[in-house]
């Protein structure tokens, strides 16, 4: 039987920031039908894709439209909200104002702001806002800058010149980048509680965890090991990777408490993730025990919500 399953990696368009895909970009997308109007909606449509995956509850990221949105389906919805990365002081007043006045559970937020990312001294205040409120904060993937763009070119089609600076490898590797440069830099230090999720079954980092894990002793004087902040900092999610193979590394490095379930919709299905559920109960790699914690009750603890029995 399936266990409840809540998901964080969810998307939706909000109005009051914007609604259409980026020209620039949207040659991605292409093949996912209806994509606009699924990323839209935040009530009957996006709720029957819920149901075809058997999702009790869904995490978004935009600020009071979306407040009103959780209202309506407290259930169903929680909220993760959108900042203004660009200005830390900022961002960590809306932080502060979503969490105390809407109870939203974190934040979601790109991995860089034009190139810039935010292991500054001025994110200073950001990063310990976060860790004020206990709330989590979501690193996810967005498009290079224009001076990142050239290292993805070459002698290869726009299509995969596209592919491989975004989903195709790009997005992973500067978002594992991202982490490491917020350890290296010591924000784990100052924020010792600090709470940071990936996704994308931890953007390749698992896979060389070992390796960073012995390197990092030349980064700095970091008063935590690298090993310690992954098993007490960051968690990771299975957005949008539907193969156990990278769990079967994962499950051997990474505490089983730190893993949790997600599907990236809409740019991927809730009915996939399901199967890939589904195959996991099957596979024998985890207990039930250890499946229902991946699917929601590792979400339920860290975000304190409750999944729809």
């Amino acid at each position: 039987m399936v266990p409840p399953l809540i998901t964080l990696e969810e998307h939706f368009f909000s109005t009051a920031v914007g609604s259409t895909l980026d020209d620039k970009y949207v040659e991605q997308f292409k093949a996912i039908a209806g994509l606009e109007d699924q990323l839209k909606d935040l009530g009957d449509l996006r709720l029957s894709y819920m149901e075809k995956g058997k999702v009790s509850l869904q995490c978004h990221d935009a600020n009071d439209q979306l407040a009103t949105a959780v209202q309506k389906n407290k259930e169903r919805f929680a909220g993760f909200a959108v900042l203004a990365m660009s200005d830390p002081e900022a961002a960590a007043s809306e932080l502060e104002r979503t969490v105390t006045q809407h109870s939203f559970v974190g934040a979601l937020i790109d991995c860089h702001v034009n190139g810039r990312y935010y292991d500054r001294d001025e994110y200073d205040v950001f990063w310990k806002m976060a860790e004020k409120l206990d709330v989590p904060i979501y690193i996810h993937p967005t498009w290079p800058s224009e001076d990142m763009a050239p290292r993805f070119t070459g002698n290869f089609t726009g299509g995969a010149s596209k592919s491989l600076s975004a989903s195709g490898w790009g997005w992973h590797n500067e978002v594992a980048l991202h982490t490491l440069r917020l350890y290296a830099a010591g924000t784990f230090d100052k924020c010792p509680k600090l709470k940071i999720i990936i996704g994308h079954f931890g953007e390749m980092i698992p896979f060389m965890l070992d390796r960073i894990t012995k390197l990092s002793v030349r980064w700095g004087d970091q008063q935590r090991k690298w090993k310690t902040v992954w098993d007490e900092n960051i968690w990771i999610t299975t957005s949008g990777v539907w193969s156990l193979d990278p769990l079967r590394c994962i499950l051997g490095n990474t505490k089983i408490d730190h893993i949790l379930y997600s599907v990236d919709y809409p740019f991927e299905k809730n009915e996939n993730g399901l199967k890939w559920i589904e195959e996991l109960e099957e596979s024998g790699l985890v207990t039930k025990e250890q499946l229902d914690m991946i699917a929601y009750k590792n979400s339920e603890n860290l975000l304190r919500v409750k999944a729809p029995r």
